[in-house]
């Protein structure tokens, strides 16, 4: 058979990604925050798109009397009396009122509604970090200005839990001594404020804490240093054998090594608090939820007036001047209904999980029904892929609590009467069952496993492992208390 090439002609439909689906489906993703943060950039990038200010607008001033102002000025001064203060003036004086809006700081007052006061945020002191705090120590203490030099590099390699991250040799080698000498000067600092710093490991951490409490020789030496796997596994009575002492000894001393900070570090760390702001309001009015969607702090957005009647001036204006205004036009149009489009498929998904899940916004979590994409998908006609970035990174206020949006999909596990409860229901009867167990004899995973099988869960012990997991709760052996 022979071969050849020709062309042919083939009309075939294909779904293209445009820049302006692409930033449809970017916004449809974001935040409120995030999109706050897209919408000022582009405010600030495109001229064409402009923010409705809620402003009264200012009252015209009368012709008539601006005349008459400016044709008798010897008549406001003649009328100007100068304000006498006495001590009765003083005493009807809002002296409270006065001191609220005075700024200590500066020496200047502010009015209540002034938006120039400064914010107090801006007046609290900076947190200081660890390295800092190591520093100023070393300056302080009677070091030489080789120990200084070497003791600034060995602080540079402790990281922000405290631990010294570094070999000697590297140390030596960055400042030409011997690795013997940087082991001295590590020595010196690990004395240093927070108690444990500069330890290498969690057993040299908690060691150096040992020492400087004076209990060097006790039970709490000994089982840090050659028992700290046994403590982690609440193998007490290993301890007590090797050890040849009393339980109670040996609790005693777990209580005060529990008591210490394996990073000391932590003390300094810089991380702020980032509080979740609710992408959406669920109240409940009479017998029905109402939805809606949080916009504090979104622009009102519109096309400036200005630059449309400059698009309208054709011959006046060069066509390069006119194509870069159409072009933008174009783009702040797409951003405004992009944003719009957004908010429609927000409120749409909140309203129809709120209608899937209503018995958990009347009862609680016991109540939380098994739902995936695809059901909210299909009673909002939808794709499962708009739906999953709609969920993504938002956050909806409801009478139960603060939930992701996500929180509400989960899968269903069967019961006992062929019904289906939701996982993150399951998760919650661990946690209540673990919170009442005797810690003196934990349940085992198999047991947990079986008091869900009473209250009709059916469950694999494995499952029950992952779901434990999840929750961040230990092992039965590492949950044991034997006090």
């Amino acid at each position: 058979m022979a071969l050849e090439m020709r062309q042919q002609l083939k009309l075939t439909q294909q779904l293209v990604m445009t820049p302006q689906l692409q930033q449809a489906i970017k916004l449809l993703q974001l935040s409120r925050l995030e999109l706050q943060e897209v919408v000022q950039q582009e405010l600030d990038e495109n001229p064409v798109l402009d923010e409705i200010l809620e402003m009264e607008e200012p009252k015209e001033p009368d012709t008539l009397e601006l005349s008459e102002r400016e044709s008798a000025p010897l008549q406001e001064e003649e009328s100007f009396q100068e304000l006498k203060v006495n001590e009765e003036t003083i005493r009807e004086m809002d002296w409270d009122s006065f001191m609220e809006g005075y700024n200590y700081s500066s020496g200047e007052q502010y009015n209540d509604d002034d938006d120039d006061r400064p914010s107090f945020e801006n007046m609290l002191t900076k947190k200081g970090t660890l390295f800092d705090h190591l520093i100023w120590q070393l300056n302080l203490g009677k070091f030489t200005s080789e120990e200084t030099r070497v003791g600034a590099e060995v602080i540079g390699n402790i990281d922000e839990d405290g631990y010294f991250r570094a070999s000697f040799a590297d140390v030596a080698s960055v400042c030409g001594v011997d690795e013997e000498f940087v082991g001295e000067i590590l020595t010196k600092i690990q004395d240093f404020d927070p108690m444990g710093v500069g330890a290498r490991d969690l057993r040299e951490c908690l060691l150096i804490q040992v020492r400087l409490l004076e209990m060097d020789g006790t039970v709490v030496e000994s089982i840090i240093r050659d028992h700290l796997k046994d403590l982690e596994t609440r193998n007490y009575r290993q301890i007590c054998r090797t050890l040849g002492v009393e339980i109670k000894d040996i609790l005693l001393a777990s209580r005060i090594i529990a008591g210490m900070d394996p990073k000391p570090g932590r003390l300094f760390l810089q991380d702020d608090i980032q509080y979740i702001s609710a992408d959406i309001f669920v109240y409940k009015v009479g017998e029905e939820y109402v939805v809606t969607l949080n916009e504090d702090g979104l622009p009102t957005l519109r096309i400036n007036p200005l630059y449309l009647s400059e698009g309208k001036l054709g011959s006046q204006s060069d066509q390069k001047t006119e194509s870069y205004i159409n072009d933008k036009t174009r783009s702040a149009l797409w951003l405004i209904k992009s944003i719009q489009q957004r908010q429609r498929t927000i409120y749409k998904t909140a309203k129809s999980i709120v209608k899937f899940q209503r018995e958990f916004f009347d009862k609680g979590i016991v109540h939380l029904k098994p739902l995936v994409l695809r059901d909210v998908a299909d009673d909002i006609g939808m794709h499962e892929s708009t739906i999953s970035r709609v969920t993504s990174n938002k956050y909806m206020q409801t009478p139960q609590g603060l939930f992701e949006l996500k929180y509400f999909f989960n899968s269903g596990i069967a019961t006992g009467d062929g019904d289906y409860i939701a996982s993150e229901s399951v998760k919650n009867k661990i946690k209540e069952i673990l919170e009442a167990e005797d810690l003196r004899k934990p349940y085992s995973d198999q047991r947990l496993a079986e008091l869900l099988a009473k209250d009709n869960v059916s469950i694999a012990r494995r499952t029950v492992t992952k779901y434990r997991e999840m929750l961040r709760i230990g092992s039965s052996s590492e949950r044991k208390r034997l006090h």
